[in-house]
């Protein structure tokens, strides 16, 4: 399964085929121009431009908001999506600011050709047609990659591969852990969380009324034993971390953990184990 490129990269990446391409682009503008262009053909090209690239956005950004919906609707079907979908979302919320600021761009420069265009500095005229046209090219190579990005039929799974990247990155480079004991803690681990959140769960079936019931997930479960100070700000932190990465395991992520995250597992069963014994 291949990854796809973080926000950052994308970022850098574009920016630079911008620059590159405007540097490119204005020199052969001003030293031998393959088309030249009259005021009103100008005048069409970038008004339509503009036209263009506004719709493609706005088409793209309704379409997008759709589809965060559905990603929503996933989370509340399926707790242990909820980490990979969050991922997910922030992704396409950091490429949708970048692509905002693009067209951004594209417009105004859109706006500057066209009121500048009667101005007898040729030179400074031309080099806005081309980075002008360099960022319309830009932008609208980084909407089509963003919507590719959105459809992609493995996008679970890369989430799920990137979260087990960012929690357990020492997995290919130490030795391996068992799998199968990082598992039995963490069934364990589930067992005693679903035991103290018993109260919880009564209260949150008997207030849902006429929807469902639904159990509580485990994530929800380990946030309400932090707040109500039934376990401290260590202990929560790694529940967290081990409640996501099973759950990216289970979703695509490689069935591969090391050494650290199967004693981690087993101290963090322990600890659990422990404080909810001292309180009975």
């Amino acid at each position: 399964m291949g990854r796809a490129l973080s926000p950052h990269t994308t970022f850098l990446l574009s920016t630079g085929a911008f620059i590159a391409l405007s540097v490119v682009t204005s020199a052969f503008g001003i030293a031998s121009p393959w088309l030249t262009l009259n005021e009103n053909q100008i005048l069409y090209l970038f008004s339509t431009t503009a036209q263009v690239i506004a719709a493609v956005y706005g088409l793209t950004l309704t379409g997008f908001l759709f589809f965060r919906n559905e990603l929503t609707r996933e989370a509340n079907e399926d707790e242990t999506l909820e980490e990979a979908i969050d991922e997910l979302k922030t992704r396409y919320f950091k490429l949708l600011v970048y692509i905002t600021g693009l067209v951004a761009l594209t417009l105004l420069l859109a706006n500057l050709v066209i009121s500048h265009e009667t101005s007898p500095q040729t030179d400074l005229t031309t080099i806005l047609i081309n980075v002008g046209q360099s960022a319309f090219a830009v932008a609208f190579a980084a909407i089509t990659l963003f919507v590719f990005d959105v459809i992609a039929p493995q996008r679970i799974e890369r989430a799920s591969q990137n979260l087990q990247d960012e929690l357990d990155p020492s997995r290919d480079r130490e030795a391996r852990g068992s799998l199968e004991d990082f598992l039995r803690n963490y069934n364990q681990i589930e067992g005693l969380l679903s035991e103290a959140g018993e109260p919880y769960q009564s209260y949150a079936t008997a207030s849902a009324q006429a929807r469902l019931p639904r159990r509580m997930s485990n994530m929800r479960l380990a946030d309400i034993l932090f707040r109500s100070e039934r376990i401290n700000g260590s202990l929560h932190g790694h529940l967290r971390e081990l409640i996501t990465l099973r759950n990216a395991i289970i979703h695509g992520a490689e069935p591969i953990v090391s050494q650290e995250i199967v004693a981690t597992s087993a101290t963090v069963l322990a600890e659990l184990r422990a404080v909810l014994q001292s309180e009975r």
